[in-house]
């Protein structure tokens, strides 16, 4: 299997977890996927009660992607099982399933006898990314992920509508998300798979870091540098304060020194500091996947998580592939992690 997928492209990294971040293309296109044969690939809008009257202005009416196997329209008695995966900062649903080909992937699951329904939401913002977390600021983007867009498939498509006929995947910032939601909200999903996750740890800043990140004008804010942007998001997602325009945020500096109540809010939403706290809902799980390239700069979060996960005896699958954040994911989807929804999930 050969992916045709343009090397120039690079999908949002999103490595906030650390103060700086790597620098990547920003307003990612990536060509349109291939269609194969007795794929329908739908269009829609979901509106989101959860992201009503949101700070930002960000959209309620969020564009989603909904990619429908060969026998949909065949077996019209026939329910199937959903994976919804979240895309990475930076790039939109649109850009990201073109980048991973899943079109293409969920051709070759059918073509090995597991047909499923892949959901792409558009998470998009103001800043680049909802960072899939609860503000005032933003939206409550977990609460749309988990509430708003599964009722809306289960009401508009044939789905599996329980628990055992969902999964919930993402790349980067929606590894993220992926990890935050699947804790947050177990009863939704039978099992999970985070690639590459981002923000695993908790974000830490100097006083200059800070000072630098809370002098970005508001107008200027869409041109900064990657790891500003990713910083600015983070701090919307994680800090919000309705009384605080134009940004709606609270920074963590304070007088000239850290707010150390900023960054504890901001630790409360790291994956790696949920753990312990979300124990009987990690268990819950039918199965978990995680995996990151070993030359990823993510991967000593990533596998902190994991050595967080073995101590607290939870099972779950982890590989570290060779690659970096982006190289092979469309194949890896393809083969790694479409393939594990079908062993776990129920199909019919």
């Amino acid at each position: 299997m050969k992916h045709r997928i343009a090397t120039t492209v690079l999908i949002g990294i999103a490595a906030t977890a650390a103060a700086t971040a790597p620098a990547a293309a920003q307003n990612i296109t990536a060509p349109p996927a291939p269609v194969p044969a007795g794929i329908k690939v739908d269009a829609i809008k979901v509106h989101g009660a959860s992201l009503e009257g949101n700070l930002e202005g960000n959209s309620a009416d969020r564009n989603v992607l909904v990619v429908l196997p060969p026998s949909y329209g065949k077996e019209k008695a026939r329910r199937y099982p959903v994976v919804y995966f979240l895309h990475g900062f930076s790039i939109d649903a649109q850009n990201f399933a073109n980048y991973l080909h899943v079109p293409e992937a969920v051709s070759h699951a059918a073509g090995k006898g597991a047909e499923f329904i892949v959901v792409v939401p558009d998470t998009d913002t103001k800043q680049g990314g909802s960072m899939y977390s609860s503000s005032v600021t933003t939206g409550d983007f977990e609460g749309f992920i988990a509430k708003d867009l599964v009722a809306h498939i289960d009401k508009n498509y044939r789905t599996i509508a329980r628990r055992e006929g969902r999964g919930l995947a993402g790349h980067s910032m929606g590894g993220y998300g992926t990890w935050k939601i699947g804790m947050r909200y177990p009863q939704m999903w039978s099992s999970i798979y985070a690639m590459s996750a981002c923000c695993i740890s908790a974000r830490t800043e100097t006083v200059e870091s800070a000072q630098k990140l809370a002098s970005v004008p508001f107008a200027a804010a869409s041109k900064a540098d990657f790891g500003t942007r990713a910083g600015l998001a983070s701090a919307v997602a994680w800090s919000p304060a309705p009384d605080k325009p134009p940004y709606f945020a609270d920074f963590p500096i304070k007088d000239g020194a850290l707010d150390d109540t900023v960054l504890a809010q901001w630790a409360a939403n790291s994956p790696l500091a949920m753990v312990p706290q979300y124990v009987p809902a990690l268990k819950s799980f039918k199965a978990i996947g995680s995996d990151v390239g070993d030359k990823d700069g993510l991967v000593k979060d990533d596998t902190a998580i994991h050595e967080a996960l073995t101590r607290f005896s939870v099972k779950h699958d982890w590989q570290v592939y060779p690659g970096n954040h982006v190289s092979g994911i469309a194949q890896r989807f393809d083969t790694v992690v479409l393939p594990f929804f079908a062993s776990h999930l129920t199909m019919r």
